[in-house]
């Protein structure tokens, strides 16, 4: 309860601040900038709050934005020595890890929604969808930076969660040349390379290569993991006013399906962390994801400019897995179901966007007009058994003894599933008064989707429609202050079932209240918010019969400050509280919270950055996160009736130290201790036999070379 009054409190504080500060005239953010500086991966010392989010499709500063928007910088990525997108969450407010498919996937609630079972969070790379298909876990070896946009954004990009999506924004060439390598080594058998080189071929084009190798063997029995990455791009300007850019990506990520360890009753800790139950003769799960993204962008003159590009992704999933079914009553015997899947995807997307500045009214606008189009493709199979009298397939979870016969699994599932979707979206961001910004927004979308099951025939189809709105304001009594309130409206379509119904799509509706304050050099920024979001049409279990008539709401407040308050001192820290819970559903306990989603979260990353006598370079910090219990195990109607215990995570709180010297300016050593206590924590949950623990004290050591 005093934590709850802590946070509303402080909150409420620095709403009102901008109530009580001097009313001076505030001077356009955009006429303060600093100069952005270009980095390959050498750990300048910039680390300033990033005034700049692609996602948000507008000139504005982020600051006079009237939406929470946190960017992670490379700087960020940097300290954290982040090397796959799983690495930052916890340091963002009001992000909290979800079921990651056994280790083959990212997924991740904002705002404590999460996104469907085959989809995932709302993930997007340069601003086209990245989470349609099966997507390995995000290599963060040719990524700039993250941004996490807060709140609904279905006005601008359709289908997505209203708790936020965030979007990953990959390098771009550099005009001048610089080249790095980087070579780390840590516990658990870990071993990575990374290339980041780019230079310009001539005056108008210019490259970037990146290039990423990793052996990992793993804190858990027999899962290693192997992946791949090549990541190209490159500039061509066609002229002063046209220029042509091409982003790729080649990822290949093979580890064993690991559902983690079983809670016995209620109680984790029983298992040791380590103790895989999988079987180690099923080999890696294969995923291999392939992205081209072409983009061409003209400006008409000084005030209009416009966008057209274009996205092609492929992705497939290969390989067998034995996953736990049930704990039986000895508590000790664990059976289990062998499966294979075999799936793949295509995906191709086009947006056609005009941009630019006009008067209208005396008032200034910035318009953004927009198509985009996209066609996809699921195809879908997999062979299962289930556990009988004559073919167990169990284990002993406390004597374990791999290399059973296994059993041959037989089809379950063949489907292809197609979709098809065409949009149009307008946003207008006006400048109201000098103190002053309305932004508001629409999008209209057309979906048509079908699924074929191939065994049976049959075939289910829907064709819904959506319009979403969104609106805006933002006061600026100060340089330093803003004010702002939003709401807006989300959708997302439900997937067809194969009896052939077609369930109307997910809809929500959110409303915020924020402020964001910004230091006078701006290289310290901080946003507060408060929500609350309502989703309905969540399908759901209704007398045995799947029904569109789930609801949940997540309501909460967050604080996010990140960079310097001082030339030597760099920092990122967040505080969330959020409650979100089931309203109405048909199986599951009304006002029970949804799965995974912690009601506080915290985190800190200090950073001391300094110079020895001789010139040299260091820097030392550390920080802390702390993620509150969670709920591990949906609960039904009848069994909160009959007085059944929840399932919850436990809450936990981790330390982290980093370190690095630089002999020289083309040298750099680095020490990275994660887990610096050697908690045992468990990161998320699916049920009590598919619980994720979480990693040991984890040490690496890194060198690395610019040239």
């Amino acid at each position: 309860m005093h934590l709850r009054v802590g946070l509303v409190g402080g909150l409420a504080a620095l709403l009102c601040a901008p109530w009580v500060a001097a009313q001076t005239p505030s001077t356009p953010l955009s006429e303060a900038a600093l100069p952005a500086i270009e980095v390959t991966g050498r750990g300048d010392s910039q680390y300033d709050r990033a005034e700049d989010a692609d996602a948000t499709k507008t000139e504005l500063p982020v600051h006079e934005q009237p939406q929470a928007v946190r960017v992670v910088t490379r700087q960020t990525i940097e300290d954290l020595r982040a090397t796959r997108l799983d690495d930052v969450l916890d340091h963002v407010g009001g992000v909290s890890r979800q079921n990651g498919f056994g280790g083959l996937w990212d997924n991740i609630a904002i705002r404590g929604l999460a996104g469907h079972e085959n989809t995932g969070m709302s993930m997007m790379l340069n601003g086209f969808s990245a989470n349609r298909g099966f997507n390995a876990p995000r290599d963060l070896a040719g990524v700039d930076r993250i941004e996490f946009l807060k709140g609904p954004v279905a006005a601008l990009y359709g289908s997505s969660e209203p708790g936020g999506t965030l979007n990953t924004v990959s390098k771009r060439p550099l005009w001048s040349s610089a080249h790095s390598l980087d070579l780390s080594v840590g516990s658990h058998d870990r071993k990575r390379v990374a290339l980041d080189t780019s230079a310009p071929w001539n005056e108008r084009m210019a490259y970037r290569l990146n290039l990423a190798a990793e052996d990992h063997g793993g804190f858990r029995n027999h899962v290693d993991t192997r992946r791949y990455v090549v990541a190209p791009a490159f500039t061509w300007k066609l002229s002063t006013d046209t220029v042509f850019d091409y982003v790729g990506e080649f990822l290949q990520h093979a580890t064993p399906l690991d559902r983690g360890v079983v809670a016995v009753g209620n109680r984790l800790g029983v298992v040791p962390r380590s103790r895989f139950l999988g079987e180690p003769a099923d080999g890696d799960v294969t995923v291999k994801n392939q992205t081209h993204q072409v983009i061409v962008s003209h400006d008409w003159g000084a005030s209009w400019r416009s966008r057209l590009g274009v996205s092609y992704r492929i992705t497939s999933l290969e390989g067998f897995s034995t996953e736990a079914t049930a704990l039986q009553p000895d508590q000790r015997t664990l059976t289990r179901q062998r499966r294979y899947r075999d799936y793949d995807s295509e995906d191709v997307a086009m947006q056609a966007e005009l941009q630019g500045r006009v008067r209208l009214g005396g008032l200034e606008h910035e318009l953004l007009l927009g198509v985009e189009r996209y066609r996809f493709r699921l195809d879908s199979r997999m062979l299962r058994i289930n556990p009988s009298a004559g073919s167990p397939y169990a284990i002993d979870i406390y004597d374990p003894v791999y290399g059973q016969p296994q059993p041959v699994p037989l089809p379950n599932t063949d489907t292809v599933e197609r979709q098809r979707n065409t949009a149009t979206y307008v946003q207008d961001m006006v400048r109201l008064t000098p103190q002053w910004r309305l932004m508001a927004g629409v999008r209209l979308d057309h979906y048509d989707q079908t699924l074929d099951n191939r065994r049976t025939g049959r075939r289910s189809t829907q064709s819904p429609q959506a319009t979403s709105p969104r609106v805006g304001l933002s006061w600026l009594p100060t340089a330093q202050w803003a004010l702002y309130a939003n709401a807006g409206r989300s959708f997302r379509p439900n997937v067809a079932n194969e009896a052939g119904e077609a369930f109307d799509p997910e809809k929500g509706q959110a409303v915020e209240l924020g402020s964001k304050w910004e230091s006078v050099d701006q290289r310290l920024g901080a946003t507060a918010a408060v929500f609350d979001i309502r989703k309905r049409n969540v399908v759901t279990s209704l007398g045995g019969v799947a029904v569109a008539a789930g609801r949940v709401r997540s309501q909460g407040v967050e604080f996010d400050l990140t960079g310097r308050i001082s030339p030597r001192w760099r920092v990122n820290a967040s505080l969330s509280y959020t409650e979100a819970t089931v309203t109405e559903d048909g199986t599951l306990e009304i006002g029970g919270r949804l799965l995974n989603v912690p009601r506080v979260t915290a985190s800190l990353l200090a950073v001391y950055e300094g110079t020895l006598a001789q010139g040299q370079r260091y820097s030392l910090g550390g920080g802390v996160t702390h993620v509150g219990k969670r709920l591990g195990q949906a609960r039904t109607q009848s069994e909160a009736n009959a007085g059944t215990p929840a399932f919850e995570l436990p809450a936990y709180t981790l330390a982290k130290l980093v370190a690095h010297w630089q002999p020289d300016p083309m040298l750099r050593l680095a020490l990275d201790v994660d887990n610096l206590f050697d908690r045992t924590f468990y990161s998320s949950s699916y049920s009590r036999v598919w619980v994720t623990p979480g990693a040991p004290r984890t040490v690496t050591v890194s060198v690395r070379a610019s040239f």
